[in-house]
């Protein structure tokens, strides 16, 4: 019921919102595209952007069915909703170039993964995770000085959004978001997740940018306890500082994005094999995107951690993603990735299993409107867990994004 319920609620916004775009045309012409499904207010969403206030509100849904693989054939739903808006301070206080960004997100539902017993390192649904629960995911200011040349940032945010940052279109997490907390998950929290911190970046003129960042460690954030508020909370364990290089190239006028970054934790951490406590966590990672044509996109990401103290030291994942299969459909896109996901030698030599995972998807995106995506798509998992004793896993996922 709760999955029939939510496809009704984003058909039938999909149906009213088209309708309310068409209101403010003549018939005589066509109208555009409605960026949201709820319409633009009779004008007046469209107006207070122009004043300076940009509300979002979104949701996200991943159904995930295993056909093979695990302990028992399920099916699980989990989804995400999210509410925020964007200030620019420009507009509403004079305050030059500077803009003031608050999200809240509330995740629900249930991981197949565990459901089923499947065994993966990776989640197949990857909007689930970090608590069932309503938390503050942003709450930062942003300005930029010297017509651009430096682009300051601090306040609740997750590391992901500035460094490794990377698309989330794919349903299984080995192709979603900033690599690193993929594999270093209990100090680096992605989205939903924030922490106070800062970044600075150096904007080069004819390359791309420079920057790094600081954030405050410490697990409370991960916890429900005063998860709307921005507090900052006591104990801390240490701090996260990364670093960034980003060149922006363009080759026959197709646009790339290369960087090549890395963090050091100033924390203390146990060794994963004789519990030998020690300070210094660190790792490195690459991002790699090129439009090889006007339709076609070409990624890998890779990332490696130290091996004392990370129990998973390293994921690979290559992909492709063309838009404009059919001529009918020229927003609709197709993605085709294949990755990696290495549990450290020194746990798996222990263990006695070989240590690597491989998950292939791909998927197909339906666009109806601008506001809305569904993204069926088929999950293959060899090897799960790095272990030859657990089945190979074939999932059938269907991912929903709406914009209201």
């Amino acid at each position: 019921m709760r999955v029939l319920f939510a496809g009704t609620l984003v058909v039938a916004a999909a149906i009213g919102g088209s309708a309310q775009a068409g209101d403010a045309f003549d018939n005589d012409a066509a109208p555009d595209p409605s960026p949201w499904l709820f319409g633009d207010w009779n004008g007046e969403r469209t107006r207070l952007k122009d004043r300076g206030i940009d509300f979002q509100f979104g949701y996200t849904s991943e159904i995930a069915y295993n056909t093979s693989g695990g302990s028992r054939r399920d099916a699980a739903y989990a989804d995400q909703y999210v509410a925020g808006v964007t200030l620019d301070l420009e507009k509403l206080l004079g305050l030059q170039a500077a803009q003031f960004q608050a999200t809240f997100t509330q995740r629900t539902g249930r991981n197949l993964v565990e459901d089923a017993d499947l065994g993966t390192f990776q989640l197949v649904q990857e909007v689930y995770g970090r608590g069932q629960t309503t938390r503050l995911t942003q709450f930062w200011f942003h300005q930029q000085y010297l017509d651009g040349l430096l682009d300051w940032k601090i306040g609740r945010m997750g590391v992901g959004e500035d460094f490794a940052s990377f698309a989330c279109d794919f349903q299984n997490l080995t192709f979603c978001g900033s690599n690193p907390g993929n594999i270093v998950g209990d100090y680096i929290y992605n989205w939903p997740i924030s922490q106070w911190g800062t970044r600075l970046k150096v904007n080069v003129e004819g390359f791309g940018y420079v920057q790094a960042g600081v954030y405050d460690l410490n697990p409370a954030y991960l916890g429900v306890s005063k998860a709307l508020l921005p507090v900052w909370f006591s104990d801390s364990t240490g701090a996260l500082i990364p670093a960034e290089v980003g060149w922006l190239p363009t080759f026959n006028g197709l646009s790339g994005s290369y960087k090549v970054g890395g963090w050091y934790n100033t924390s203390e951490a146990d060794d994963v094999i004789d519990g030998t406590p020690g300070r210094g966590l660190y790792g490195a990672y690459i991002n790699l995107e090129q439009n090889l044509s006007e339709r076609l996109k070409l990624f890998l990401n890779a990332v490696v951690a130290d091996r004392r103290t990370s129990t998973i030291d390293a994921q690979a994942a290559l992909g492709v993603v063309y838009t404009g299969l059919f001529d009918a459909r020229p927003q609709d896109d197709v993605g085709l990735a294949i990755g990696t996901t290495h549990m450290n030698d020194r746990v798996s030599d222990q263990e006695g299993i070989e240590g690597s995972e491989y998950a292939a998807e791909v998927y197909y995106t339906w666009r109806p409107t601008p506001a809305l995506q569904v993204r069926p798509n088929l999950q293959y998992v060899y090897r799960p867990g790095g272990n030859d004793a657990n089945g190979d896993v074939f999932v059938l996922g269907l991912k929903t994004s709406a914009n209201f």
